[in-house]
């Protein structure tokens, strides 16, 4: 918002409503009645500070109220109300405590709300890190699933999406990870021996004996590769000729199921791809490509 006047009057059914920075947010003591019209009056005979735009009004009974307001100006320190709109009363109110929520976390804010049981029809307030006061109205998540081969774990694009939900500007989001073990993949052969991509993979306890694609080893063995198409590649190129393979691309192995997917892939280098719901991200992405993969899944999400 960053001191433009807050637009009231539509917000009541928006879903995933959160004020930033929350500093907008102002939470005040409040012995009237817990009725909109009552609050509503109340709110148009008082001034606000020229940055508050939202108001949540508790008392001793510990009920809430949660009203956004439309200020006259946004340059005097302190100006009167235009327009109240009462988004939330005590019994579609859920107060929440958890000093390890980011209030200017929006995913934050949507997974505690999830996890403590607030509906979609609801409204969370929440105190959370340094004490400080956000909320989020009518949390719908939008949920993500990553899916991940390992070993090794824990998967790095999973916490890599976390990561990037902390600070970018994002709708709230629940992440999913799905993972797809190479260890259950390599019991559906039994080969003289297998052939992995590198040694920094985990599978070097299999139930034969292994070998590493990254290390070229001299002797063309009788073994069955557990690789993606850039492994077949090496392969070719080492050897020149094409081995037994186990998929491990989880490109290949994932189908577009209606559920929004994130993966990677070793034959994107250099950008992302999207097909349907599933976005590859390159292996060995960075924070900026994995924020711009975000970024195109969700760009049709609206979000304050």
């Amino acid at each position: 918002m960053n001191g433009q006047i807050l637009q009231v009057g539509a917000l009541k059914q928006q879903d995933n409503f959160v004020p930033l920075p929350y500093r907008c947010v102002s939470f005040q003591p409040y012995e009237g009645e817990m009725d909109a019209a009552v609050i509503t009056q109340y709110l148009l005979g008082r001034e606000v500070y020229r940055r508050t735009d939202i108001i949540i009004l508790h008392n001793s009974r510990q009920e809430y109220a949660v009203a956004a307001v439309q200020r006259t100006s946004s340059e005097t320190l302190f100006c009167p109300l235009e327009k109240v709109e009462v988004l939330a009363l005590p019994d579609d109110c859920v107060f929440i405590e958890d000093p390890d929520t980011d209030p200017a976390n929006r995913s934050a804010l949507a997974k505690l709300a999830v996890d403590r049981g607030v509906t979609s029809e609801q409204t969370a307030i929440v105190q959370g890190s340094f004490d400080h006061i956000n909320i989020i109205h009518r949390p719908k998540p939008f949920v993500l699933r990553v899916v991940e081969v390992v070993p090794p774990s824990p998967p790095k694009l999973f916490h890599l999406v976390e990561h990037v939900l902390s600070y970018a500007d994002l709708p709230p989001v629940i992440v999913e990870s799905v993972t797809i073990d190479l260890r259950d993949l390599a019991q559906e052969a039994t080969p003289e021996a297998f052939l992995v991509p590198c040694r920094s993979g985990g599978l070097d306890k299999l139930s034969a004996p292994v070998y590493f694609l990254d290390e070229r080893p001299k002797q063309r063995e009788n073994w069955t590769l557990i690789g993606c198409e850039r492994s077949l590649q090496f392969h070719r190129h080492y050897y020149g000729d094409i081995p037994p393979r186990i998929e491990m691309c989880p490109r290949q192995l994932v189908k577009d199921d209606g559920k929004t997917t994130l993966l990677k892939c070793c034959l994107l280098e250099f950008d992302i791809e999207q097909n349907g719901h599933l976005m590859t991200v390159p292996w060995g992405s960075d924070l900026a490509l994995i924020e711009k993969a975000l970024q195109q899944l969700l760009r049709d999400k609206v979000y304050e």
